[in-house]
């Protein structure tokens, strides 16, 4: 863990070279983190979604949103048993989405919120903080309209950060972190927009 100040430009900077923020168990202490390994969601023919999930996309239940409710996003993603989505973090997504580097990707049924992801969009590269769910299906519908966004914007990159099994049933793989950070490299180069 590094720590530093916390003003946009820096932590623009920190996240295109590859490090991203997170607190520790108690919320006190923010630092940047790096990981020898980085999970990619795939942008290519390698993304997958269980079949189950096809029989809710073809329901059109859910609609798909970026920035409608961008707080409730960072809440919903922060409201669980264990979270390192401190206040202090909380404040900070804030100002980056209100300069424009951090999203919301978000379905909602009616007027809910059914689910999102919170990302950060530096160049070509979506660097997905944190996902959750309000409705069943809610963030798993909000994962294949995100990736079928990227696709449309020409997107190089999307960074899940930490694999686990939900991710890997969407196709997410491992890479090095010196992969990584060449594949970031080559990402930023890109003007891309999620809007």
């Amino acid at each position: 863990m590094i720590q530093t100040h916390y003003d946009v430009p820096s932590i623009i900077q920190g996240y295109a070279q590859g490090y991203f923020l997170m607190a520790d168990e108690t919320g006190d202490q923010l630092g940047w983190y790096s990981s020898r390994e980085r999970a990619l969601i795939p942008l290519d023919d390698q993304f997958r979604y269980p079949k189950s999930l096809q029989r809710v996309l073809n329901q059109k239940r859910f609609t798909v949103a970026v920035d409608r409710d961008f707080r409730a996003v960072v809440e919903g993603c922060a409201d669980r048993d264990t979270t390192w989505i401190s206040a202090e973090l909380k404040e900070i997504y804030w100002e980056l989405y209100q300069t424009g580097w951090a999203h919301s990707f978000e379905t909602w049924q009616d007027d809910e919120l059914a689910g999102g992801i919170l990302g950060i969009v530096i160049g070509g590269a979506f660097i997905g903080e944190s996902m959750f769910y309000r409705i069943p299906e809610g963030s798993k519908v909000a994962m294949v309209k995100l990736v079928e966004r990227l696709r449309s914007r020409h997107f190089l990159l999307f960074d899940a950060q930490m694999s686990n099994p939900h991710l890997e049933r969407f196709g997410a793989y491992i890479v090095s972190g010196r992969e990584y950070k060449t594949l970031l490299k080559q990402a930023l180069q890109k003007p891309c927009s999620l809007l």
